[in-house]
């Protein structure tokens, strides 16, 4: 048999079986198959989970290959579509009726469906979180019965992130906006003294900011503005030549993550729509760098410049392992499991060369220094937080946890992960 493995080559899956289903009619047989015989079953998306979230010693399904059937509904700004659509089609198809997302996440490449139930992000200070656009679901449940759950109706605010705990889901209905453009700017070795005096303004200074930094030496290595513009509007914003006592970069990043510069959305300033800017790669390119382990912490932005001072005095051992670290914001939330629930949120994230034992090493160093802010992990990245701390910080997760075995009891769509960190009950 040949050996599965998620897109970074970093967790091979031990399910014995992977179903790549071409209808929603499959995949209700599959779990209606997996009920009755008693066996587990976990929806799979674009292998995108540095862990085994994913896993089953059952079957998993994939929605990638149906359809994404995308149906805009004008009344309410909306879009529903296949949760198995990469973001970067799903944009694309809206780019072209003059529509948008509010927010895109660094790579285009992978699905809605496994970015909202993961809590994937994007960044800037008043934008929500991806799975905040979610205003309803299509789940086969675990009768294998399709279910449609809206915005407002009981429990729906802890199944949007629900990390496949309750049930597949097939569709999607995300809020859409009209589309506009945007302009990215790069500024370069900014003194970290600078950032840290007015890190709300630093995080604010754009539509989109994220901060890269390898935690050495005194400053930044690269900031980067999403500036928004209007729709067919080039017209340039009030971009300062020179911000914190450094000069506008008219050059692309380059050299990100090590990887080629030309994989990258960057262009120097120069305006583009939303869905080839808001990115960090582009959908045709090689997602991020490709042979990678990522870690990723929630913390009030409040209490960002602390956290930073805590982390960078971890330089020295982060370094040597680290392909870069981004700092990205995102607007409070109500969703049970968002790392963003009730709090104005910065992330944390660290891509890290494939080094299992090593990274593994120096986690427990960054999550201590990290402690007294409340870290809350990324669900899909790799992290060795215990079950006992993830409930101290994530305030829903009893709530969550209740809610999934209420409407799966026999923990057909459980695995060893969840059981683990405490989202459903061991078995």
């Amino acid at each position: 048999m040949t050996l599965e493995r998620n897109w970074a080559g970093t967790h091979t899956f031990a399910a014995p079986r992977i179903v790549n289903a071409t209808s929603i009619d499959e995949v209700r047989a599959l779990v209606a198959e997996a009920a009755r015989t008693g066996t587990r079953v976990r929806a799979l998306g674009t292998r995108h989970s540095f862990t085994d979230l994913a896993d089953s010693e059952g079957t998993l399904i994939t929605v990638l290959d149906i359809p994404a059937d995308p149906v805009f509904d004008e009344a309410a700004g909306s879009v529903t579509i296949g949760a198995g659509t990469r973001y970067g089609i799903a944009a694309a198809w809206l780019a072209e009726r003059g529509l948008a997302f509010h927010n895109m996440g660094s790579l285009p490449h992978i699905s809605i469906g496994g970015a909202i139930a993961t809590g994937t992000h994007g960044s800037g200070n008043d934008n929500g979180i991806l799975s905040s656009a979610v205003s309803g679901l299509e789940y086969v449940d675990a009768t294998g019965e399709l279910v449609h759950v809206r915005r407002g109706d009981p429990g729906f605010d802890g199944l949007v992130v629900g990390l496949g705990a309750y049930g597949i889901v097939v569709r999607v209905t995300v809020d859409v906006q009209p589309a506009y453009r945007v302009r990215q700017d790069v500024y370069r070795d900014v003194p970290w003294d600078a950032v840290l005096a007015d890190f709300e303004g630093v995080t604010g200074g754009a539509y989109s900011v994220s901060i890269f930094t390898n935690w050495l030496g005194d400053t930044v290595e690269q900031i980067w503005w999403k500036t928004r513009l209007a729709a067919g509007n080039d017209e340039l914003p009030v971009v300062p030549e020179s911000w914190l006592g450094v000069q506008r970069d008219s050059l692309a990043a380059g050299n990100l993550v090590e990887t080629d510069p030309d994989n990258l959305t960057l262009q120097g300033g120069v305006p583009g729509d939303w869905w080839e800017r808001l990115p960090h790669f582009r959908l045709e390119s090689t997602p991020s760098n490709g042979d990678e382990i990522q870690t990723e912490y929630f913390i009030d932005r409040a209490d960002g410049p602390a956290a930073i001072t805590a982390l960078r005095a971890l330089g020295d051992r982060i370094a040597p392992l680290l392909l870069v670290t981004e700092l990205r914001t995102a607007a409070p939330d109500k969703l049970w499991l968002s790392g963003a629930y009730h709090r104005e949120m910065l992330a944390v994230h660290f891509t890290w060369r494939n080094l299992p034992e090593e990274v593994r090493a120096v986690l427990p160093a960054i999550e201590e220094a990290l402690a007294p802010f409340g870290a809350r992990p990324h669900w899909g990245k790799l992290n060795l937080l215990t079950a006992e701390r993830i409930a101290e910080v994530v305030p829903r997760l009893a709530d969550a946890r209740d809610l999934f075995e209420e409407l799966d009891p026999d923990g057909t769509f459980s695995n060893a992960h969840l059981e683990r960190i405490g989202v459903r009950l061991p078995r």
